[in-house]
């Protein structure tokens, strides 16, 4: 076998460990809570050994810290939110209706991978400081998203006149939150779909002009 053949079969091997614990951490965390849950228990769960986690992840925090990126993209490629083709398509979209039916199929789909995740990061961060410490910024990145979202939408045509960039992105952070998502898919029980309508037909009240576009 050549080097690069040696290489390659050991990079991906790599990723289908660092996956294998990502899968297991994330079923522990949401099964038992961040706190009771130990690496040891992860390492288990996963078929490795506690010192691979250990050598790939470095601390259970570190571990959380990655669980939660990975479940936000969607997969382990390093490419940030605003880069991701989903996000580029429904911003290149031609008018603020379609952007809007395309921005909020993607950002279901995140929605959906992060709610399950989402009551576990939030205990943890209440009870260990160092997690919070994690997730502490001046601006929370989610806004940012929106806020990107926020300004390509409002040039466009089909967009209400009187609705600024500020307001757009504060409708947009608003309706597509982990928390009111989980108010309704979870807690009152409502499909995908449903949620996806009503979320939609919400930010076009909200966002677009009467009768403006399709």
């Amino acid at each position: 076998m050549s080097d690069v053949k040696r290489t390659n079969k050991r990079a991906q091997k790599a990723k289908e460990t660092r996956r294998r614990i990502l899968g297991a951490a994330l079923e522990l965390f949401v099964q038992d809570g961040y706190g009771a849950t130990n690496l040891q228990d992860v390492a288990d769960k996963a078929g490795v050994a506690v010192q691979t986690i250990y050598f790939v992840f470095g601390n259970k925090r570190a571990l959380l810290k990655e669980l939660v990126d990975v479940t936000i993209a969607g997969d382990d490629e390093p490419v940030a939110t605003m880069d991701r083709p989903w996000y580029v398509a429904a911003l290149a979209a031609g008018t603020a209706q379609d952007m809007l039916r395309a921005y909020v199929e993607g950002a279901t789909s995140i929605l959906e991978r992060v709610a399950p995740i989402g009551r576990v990061l939030e205990a943890a961060v209440a009870s260990d400081p160092e997690v919070a410490a994690l997730w502490s910024h001046e601006v929370d990145p989610r806004y940012v998203v929106q806020q990107g979202a926020a300004k390509a939408l409002v040039g466009k045509p089909g967009a209400r006149a009187e609705v600024s960039v500020e307001e757009a992105a504060d409708v947009l952070y608003g309706l597509l939150s982990p928390e009111l998502y989980l108010l309704f898919v979870k807690e009152r029980g409502w499909t995908r779909e449903r949620w996806e309508r009503w979320v939609g037909e919400t930010l076009r009240a909200q966002l677009c002009s009467p009768g403006g576009g399709s």
